[in-house]
């Protein structure tokens, strides 16, 4: 009996401190890499809103966290790098353009850059929660204190998940023509699971959603002009005009690329990609680092005419605060 119960035990105990040691490791790895002590490591506030608190992260370990959040951990390595540039360029830029708005805090959803703590990513990942944190590391680490600039100036690094095979102009969804925000191809997102959807709604839905009355018992005319990225422009639903943006936001779609197709009292809408189609595309990113390109070359195919500065260069009044 004590030969049953003592071996086993010899046997797990070796792995178990094996185990706990790796853990120790690598929690001290990361902590290193962030530690508030490194010039570049400003602190990020972040307003979480499940607390409606503030977390004050340094400024690595804020894209850490945003990375982690923000794209699959499965992807390519060379992906997760332009991610984590895009990332931290998209803070540093916040952070220069309310550096004095004391009350202007960074989100944790959408609105910003969605961004999970410690306690979460271990509850979403569980054992693999430090393998995953080391991955991550190892990507934002090799792009540590890098930005994307546009004539000396940090960019809006704009991202989405999946492009309906072009990326959109700034101005064809938002107001402004912003020069390094340009329509370009990217194929490599037909392999993403989002790249196509349908969502289907009864016509009062739709009234409800739009704010409008629409005509009954008989077909419902539809005209849709297109920017040069194939995504509705403007669309003429009844006697009533909407942008594209506006009827993928009151609508809920994924995209603001759909087609429409009335089926008796019901209005289907196929849609192609996910996200606003502006800037750098995760999938397309992902399926580009699968043919093996860097993640400077990834930059600088979906961000036109930039370059890669050092934080310190482009934003001294921040890394001296």
């Amino acid at each position: 009996m004590f030969v049953i119960i003592i071996i086993p035990t010899l046997i797990v105990a070796p792995y178990a401190k094996e185990n706990i040691h790796q853990s120790i490791q690598e929690e001290r790895i990361i902590d290193e890499f962030t530690d508030e002590a490194d010039p570049l490591a400003l602190t990020v506030s972040v307003m979480r809103e499940s607390t409606n608190e503030i977390e004050s992260v340094p400024l690595e370990k804020y894209v850490i966290h945003v990375l982690a959040s923000e794209m699959p951990i499965d992807f390519e390595m060379e992906a997760l790098k332009a991610q984590s540039l895009a990332a931290r360029t998209y803070i540093v830029n916040y952070l220069l353009l309310h550096q004095d708005d004391s009350n202007s805090n960074i989100t944790d959803t959408t609105l910003h850059q969605v961004y999970k703590n410690e306690t979460e990513l271990q509850e979403q990942w569980g054992a693999k929660y430090h393998a995953n944190m080391q991955k991550l590391t190892e990507a934002v680490e090799s792009t540590k204190g890098q930005i994307i600039t546009y004539q000396e100036q940090s960019i809006t690094a704009a991202y989405f998940s999946t492009s309906n095979g072009y990326t959109e102009n700034s101005e064809d969804y938002w107001e402004n023509e912003i020069p390094y925000l340009r329509s370009v191809e990217s194929p490599w997102d037909e392999d993403s699971p989002m790249f196509l959807d349908q969502e289907i709604f009864t016509i009062e839905e739709v009234e409800t959603a739009l704010g409008v009355t629409l005509p009954k018992n008989t077909t419902i005319p539809i005209e849709i002009t297109r920017t040069n990225s194939n995504r509705v422009k403007q669309i003429n639903i009844g006697d009533h005009s909407f942008s594209g943006r506006d009827i993928r936001e009151k609508l809920a779609l994924k995209s603001n690329d759909f087609t429409i197709k009335q089926n008796h009292d019901h209005l289907v809408f196929t849609t192609k990609g996910y996200g606003h189609g502006v800037g750098m595309s995760q999938y397309g990113a992902n399926g580009m680092a699968k043919e093996g390109k860097t993640y400077d070359e990834i930059i600088k195919h979906y961000y036109q005419n930039i370059e890669i500065s050092l934080v310190n260069e482009i934003a001294p009044t921040l890394v001296s605060k």
